[in-house]
């Protein structure tokens, strides 16, 4: 019991050193110093019991994993701001899922299916077009591990190379592909969202 109350005549900053050296108590003494401050900030904006309670915890998580290399000045400044981003990123989530919520309402089912299949398609012509246009132990090595199934230790053996060359030359025809996708996923996703 002595312990408990010397930590409490502690100030932040020697609390913060002790916190930098994994003494539990020092955070535990942190958490109950500003826990009620932080809450207090979260259910103001929020009005949400448990989120408010679960950014309190993260914030205070945060400081926890990051107590071996804090540099903090002001504590209770850095917690209130700490606390401020979260409650400002958990807006944020809700509103991205509220206009995704629109716009399921707003977009017919039909329609998004027709307009992703259409999408699917171009995306799986342009494929096959970028597949015939890779360089042909690159193609060939591609369609061995894509169309056929077949493993790399496989396609390698039966190609009379190493392993690591097959790997470089599907990781090579990977992106090429994704460069040459990426135009339609961006499309498609600003679409949606």
């Amino acid at each position: 019991m002595l312990k408990v109350k010397r930590y409490i005549q502690y100030d932040d900053n020697e609390l913060l050193y002790l916190l930098s050296q994994n003494d539990k108590a020092a955070f535990t003494e942190l958490y109950n110093r500003y826990w009620q401050k932080l809450y207090a900030i979260a259910y103001n904006r929020l009005k949400e019991t448990q989120t408010a309670e679960d950014i309190v915890h993260d914030v205070m998580a945060g400081l926890w994993s990051s107590r071996e290399k804090i540099n903090i000045e002001l504590l209770e400044n850095y917690l209130a701001t700490a606390t401020k981003y979260a409650v400002l990123g958990k807006l944020r989530k809700k509103e991205r899922e509220r206009q995704f919520q629109n716009s399921l309402h707003q977009t017919p089912v039909f329609e998004l299916q027709i307009e992703e299949k259409l999408h699917y398609k171009k995306i799986l012509e342009v494929i096959k077009t970028e597949v015939e246009l890779l360089p042909e132990r690159c193609r060939l090595i591609f369609k061995c591990s894509r169309e056929e199934g077949k493993p790399v230790k496989q396609i390698a053996r039966e190609l009379n190379i190493s392993p690591k060359t097959v790997e470089n030359q599907l990781t090579k025809a990977i992106k090429q592909l994704r460069l040459a996708t990426k135009s339609f996923f961006h499309s498609l996703f600003s679409f949606l969202f």
